[in-house]
């Protein structure tokens, strides 16, 4: 499918037949001899990015090659592979899933042969001993930490989806590879395009030494991406660009919800498509075939039982047996009670329709069945969870993402522009289709201009989740003295990118320092101190100074107790409330949840005071504790204006007060000084700067040393729980 271009390979597959490039794996002594140029048929010519980086690792330097999905960062890795078999040494290729992993070893089978490529996951071990050994990236670690022999005659590993060291769960295993792999092994990092790929690149080069960056951010082919919304009144679906000329398409906003509509709940204009819906449009539109993004597994195999009960089909009868031949191929060794219990009638009914999920709650038969039909172009949508998006080669013309939130275990949290990057790098098949398509799925819990925002992120910001765990601590007392282990942990990214946070918050203390001196020269006065008049004016417009921050503040709401009656002023007069609720919120907020005399339910959080909220008296809440029904709410708003009556009237001290601020303003030297409209403006500005160097400097305190700080903190947690004696491990703790 789709054409082929004929060009110079590199010299070490130059004129080679693929049997004698097995012999050559096989025998791992045996010599490849280099020749010059000699044209072979190949799929395409190589991209600049590619030649940078194999010239590269020709001169025996680890290498970082940040590139898009589906640009070819993969033939970077096998020339690495190449380049290590004709010295006769090994490579590891890792790789962040299992899927990737058995793709991969299938890949390198077909290139070399079966006793040349091994496999190593958490479940399965194939031919282990071999020159190439494809593994999960914990496969290598653990490889490490054991000082395993396999590593002696490594040459080259290569670290596909590197990028996935951010990931909160995972990320750290990278960096322990990175870190503690023998300096003799050089590295070849794949990552999805990233805006810091040269302070990625300068840290692998502090710890394993040089290494140089290869950055291409064009993609392959060009991407589209669209906003796909039902409309009730139209009775159909709307299909809008998402950008234009890079900016957010004006007709997008209107799709939007007003919030209060969303909280008067009802019937509503807009709605998501259905996903039938969205692929017969994609047929419709010739935007197939397609990924089909769903995260959840259910969500997958439900969206394919829908369209099979729909009637939709887009196969031909000799597609229908190609299709049964390719599954009754990966299916030969399953038994036929294995293939009644997997249901795999119809499971197969769908497939011979062009329709598929993919997930890994798939038996790897049926997995592999699915990838084989969607690469021959014989699938043409696959329902998926993001798996799928972590380097399969599975190209699309189009991505359909269901929706830009996902659940994490912990929640529900918004689509990163790393994800979405990710996500959307299926999308265009090199050679074969001119532009990509991207359609994200309209919901009401997202807005218009947040769906443009990840749209028009090409890159993101790699940032390390590297944090010592109690495994890793074990590990680390087990082979290393204590110093070395805390070089080690020093060592990591995240620490790399905190010292760099750190330094680059020093150069702007300093400079915010230098314009607080600044500013506090233009905010001095020869007629009087400018401090005292603007404490003075505050005091006449009721503004309360500012003591400290809002911390203060929020102490004082956390110590408030319900019933308590609070005194509450504002520029639209002050009020008496009743507190209901003290809640604190995640980051250390705290919200108040009080009623006032007009029976409404209020939420209040420190911004909403100018000074700490005064307790002016406390009534006892009635029983039982139904804040929100108008009976409990008569109850304490009565009980509340009882008090209140009681309570001394401040309106004669607050006029009293105002006339004799009034009269201290008048008064004071500043006052009648021409300039004094930019001595308050440069001393607002001071105390700004003045806030925002306590805040760097918070952060520099926060981040200095938090890694090696954290892991003595676990340390003195195993110790107390038995696992370890000092610096070593007792047998609990052998067991970690």
């Amino acid at each position: 499918m789709g054409f082929r271009s004929r060009l110079a390979l590199p010299y070490w597959r130059c004129g080679i037949a693929r049997s004698e490039r097995r012999r050559n794996a096989l025998h791992l002594k045996a010599k490849m001899t280099p020749c010059v140029s000699t044209e072979v048929t190949t799929s395409f010519e190589l991209d600049q990015f590619q030649k940078d980086a194999i010239a590269v690792i020709d001169r025996g330097l680890s290498v970082l090659v940040s590139a898009p999905t589906g640009s070819g960062k993969t033939k970077v890795a096998e020339h690495a592979v190449a380049v290590a078999l004709r010295a006769g040494r090994r490579a590891f290729y890792t790789t962040p899933i299992k899927a990737l992993s058995n793709q991969k070893f299938h890949d390198l089978i077909d290139e070399y042969g079966k006793e040349a490529v091994g496999l190593l996951t958490g479940d399965t071990a194939i031919n282990g001993d071999a020159p190439i050994v494809v593994m999960t990236t914990e496969v290598l670690r653990n490889m490490i930490y054991a000082r395993s022999s396999a590593l002696d005659a490594l040459d080259w590993v290569v670290l596909d989806e590197v990028h996935y060291l951010q990931d909160s769960s995972r990320g750290s295993v990278w960096e322990e590879v990175i870190i503690h792999l023998p300096k003799y092994v050089r590295l070849v990092c794949l990552s999805a395009t990233v805006s810091n790929a040269d302070e990625l690149g300068e840290w692998i080069t502090s710890v394993r030494g040089p290494t140089e960056v290869v950055v291409e951010t064009k993609r392959p082919v060009e991407l589209d991406n669209w906003y796909l919304v039902a409309d009730r009144l139209d009775d159909g679906l709307a299909l809008i660009p998402t950008l234009n000329d890079g900016k957010p398409d004006r007709r997008g906003h209107q799709y939007d919800i007003d919030p209060r509509d969303r909280a008067r709940g009802g019937r509503r204009r807009y709605s998501t498509p259905g996903r039938v819906e969205v692929v017969e449009l994609l047929a419709e539109r010739s935007m197939l075939p397609a990924i089909f993004f769903v995260f959840s597994r259910n969500g997958c195999d439900e969206a394919v039982t829908s369209c099979t009960r729909a009637g939709l089909s887009f196969t031909t009868p000799e597609e229908r047996t190609r299709i049964r031949q390719i599954a009754e191929s990966h299916v030969e060794e399953l038994t036929d009670e294995d293939l009644r219990v997997l249901d795999y009638g119809r499971w197969l009914d769908s497939l011979e329709r062009g329709i598929a999920s993919h997930h890994a709650g798939l038996v790897p038969p049926f997995k592999e069945a699915v990838e084989q039909c969607f690469v021959e172009g014989l699938v043409r949508i696959v329902f998926a969870t993001e798996t799928l998006a972590l380097g399969i080669n599975m190209p699309a013309r189009t991505v359909v993402i269901d929706k830009l939130t996902k659940f994490t275990g912990d929640g529900h949290e918004f689509l990163t522009p790393a994800q979405y990057t990710q996500l959307t790098g299926r999308a265009g098949r090199r050679g074969i289709d001119n532009h990509g398509n991207a359609i994200v799925l309209w919901s009401p819990f997202v807005t218009f201009d947040e769906v443009a925002n990840l749209a028009a992120s090409r890159s993101f910001r790699l940032t390390s989740s590297f944090r010592p765990t109690y495994n890793m601590a074990a590990n680390l007392v087990r082979r290393y003295d204590a110093g070395e282990a805390h070089r080690l942990l020093g060592n990591s990214f995240a620490q790399y990118q905190a010292d760099a946070d750190v330094a680059r918050q020093e150069h702007r203390i300093e400079g915010q320092s230098q314009k607080l001196l600044r500013l506090r020269e233009d905010a001095e006065c020869v007629l009087g101190d400018v401090l005292t008049y603007k404490a003075a004016l505050d005091a006449e417009r009721g503004v309360r100074a500012v003591r400290g921050g809002g911390s203060h503040i929020e102490r004082t709401l956390a110590s408030l107790k319900p019933g308590d009656i609070l005194w509450i002023e504002g520029s639209g007069g002050h009020d008496r409330v009743v507190v209901l609720s003290v809640s604190n919120r995640k980051g250390g907020s705290v919200r108040v949840k009080v009623l006032n005399a007009r029976r409404n339910v209020i939420q209040l959080g420190s911004k909403d005071f100018d000074d700490e909220p005064t307790v002016v008296a406390h009534i006892d809440l009635p029983v039982p504790f139904t804040p929100m029904k108008p009976k409990f709410q008569k109850a304490v708003s009565l009980e509340l204006d009882r008090i209140v009556k009681r309570l001394p009237s401040s309106d004669g001290d607050n006029q009293r007060r105002s006339e004799s601020n009034r009269n201290a303003v008048e008064r004071h030297p500043v006052h009648g000084c021409p300039d004094r409209d930019s001595h308050l403006r440069a001393l607002r500005d001071a105390e700004r700067v003045r806030r925002e160097i306590e805040g760097l400097e918070k952060q520099i305190r926060s981040r200095t040393g938090s890694l090696v700080e954290h892991f003595d903190r676990i340390l003195q947690m195993l110790e107390q729980w038995g696992h370890l004696d000092g610096w070593k491990l007792t047998e609990r703790g052998e067991r970690l």
